[in-house]
């Protein structure tokens, strides 16, 4: 049990550190409002209209498909960050295979018109 001591510590003053740090606002927290345009909404510099529940334009949504191919990408393009003698043949060939699948999606969303704005 000896062992886990550090560990209980570590534990005990992470979670008071914690208490503490949520709690010391509430201290000095102030119930009236003294500015109430603090609490109005704010939204560009301009009140704001209308309902915010409005539907949006369908145009908008092979943009967003753009973006959802577009981000993993990224992410998968980490792996190429070695050295180049490191990366195997297996390695070089599924990272084609992913870049043809991610042009022929790039491919497929310019034809379909998702880039051209009215």
């Amino acid at each position: 049990m000896l062992e886990f001591a550090p560990i209980c510590i570590y534990l005990v003053i992470s979670l008071l550190v914690s208490l503490i740090l949520l709690g010391v606002p509430f201290l000095f927290a102030s119930n009236s409002s003294t500015y109430p345009e603090k609490l109005s909404a704010y939204e560009c510099g301009s009140d704001p209209s209308g309902d915010a529940r409005s539907r949006f334009d369908i145009r908008f949504y092979p943009v967003l498909i753009l973006f959802i191919i577009f981000d993993p990408e990224v992410t998968f393009s980490f792996p190429w960050a070695v050295p180049p003698n490191k990366i195997d043949l297996f390695g070089f060939w599924s990272m084609m295979a992913f870049l043809l699948i991610l042009t022929i999606g790039f491919l497929y969303e310019w034809k379909r018109g998702a880039s051209d704005r009215e």
